[in-house]
């Protein structure tokens, strides 16, 4: 979340990073005809960690993944064992979770569970 994302493109390119995701409303010079690969759909209120999922917003996980059914849709905040589920069936494919596996006592566990969800949630629709 930054003011000119269109500045940090190159520097983080030549850093290794393979994509980076931006607020497209905040970049100048971006055409918005352009396509996009992913859609980021906050699941709170953006601004810090830890908060409490939003399951209303799933609603518009669904239209988009009816609409765009290749589309990448990720979602970000409040994201865990006991909510992925409800990401998944939605149609989410890409999980951000900052405080369900950082503040697990085994992260990788945490992130199995998320992960074998989704790909279940993604074989069955």
């Amino acid at each position: 979340m930054v003011t000119n994302p269109l500045d940090y493109v190159e520097p983080l390119a030549k850093a290794g990073a393979s994509g980076f995701t931006f607020h497209v409303e905040v970049a100048k010079g971006v055409e918005h005809e352009n396509p996009v690969e992913m859609v980021l759909i906050m699941t709170v209120e953006p601004g810090f960690g830890g908060q409490k999922f939003i399951p209303e917003i799933m609603d518009k996980v669904h239209t988009l993944r009816k609409r765009y059914p290749s589309l990448d849709i990720e979602v970000d905040g409040g994201l865990g064992p006991s909510t992925i589920n409800a990401a998944a069936s939605a149609g989410a494919n890409c999980i951000v979770a900052g405080s369900s596996v950082f503040g697990a006592p085994d992260p990788s566990h945490v992130i199995s569970i998320m992960k074998k969800r989704v790909e279940e949630s993604l074989q069955n629709n």
